[in-house]
């Protein structure tokens, strides 16, 4: 994964979400591991074979209940995590980014507010979900390729 995709995928996020635009193309990632699809709703989604590693993720009503007043106003992306530990870490750590919803109980996924996460760490986010989330042989020859 390359720094300029979490950065196109911070600006194309947050250039779609502000103009509604739902045919926007998304950045060019010919170069990235994953690809990215839409699903039947139009929500972007980076996927690794046929397997979601991070998607756009707006909030829904029931998400507006749960989270009253600490609903986010911005962008969103969801990302898997290694397991539900690492999640509870984040959420602990730094809860001005990372958050979640009911609807995520019990899931190894995280929620960030996309505004406010430093692109480095949204990289290793979006990198480490990859190599959750990729068969082992795709992941070992990422590995050997960025060695």
């Amino acid at each position: 994964m390359l720094l300029s995709d979490c950065r196109n995928l911070r600006r194309w996020v947050g250039l779609r979400l502000k103009d509604g635009h739902v045919g926007r193309r998304p950045p060019d990632r010919t170069r990235s591991p994953g690809d990215v699809r839409t699903d039947d709703r139009g929500v972007p989604q980076w996927r690794v074979k046929d397997k979601a590693f991070t998607w756009e993720r707006p909030l829904r009503q029931a998400d507006y209940q749960a989270l009253l007043h600490a609903a986010p106003d911005g962008p969103i992306v969801a990302v898997w995590v290694d397991d539900v530990g690492v999640k509870e870490a984040l959420l602990a750590d730094d809860p001005d980014v990372f958050f979640t919803t009911p609807h995520f109980d019990g899931y190894a996924i995280v929620l960030i507010r996309l505004d406010e996460i430093p692109v480095p760490e949204l990289e290793e986010l979006m990198i480490e979900a990859w190599l959750g989330r990729a068969p082992k042989r795709l992941v070992s020859d990422y590995l050997e390729a960025s060695e």
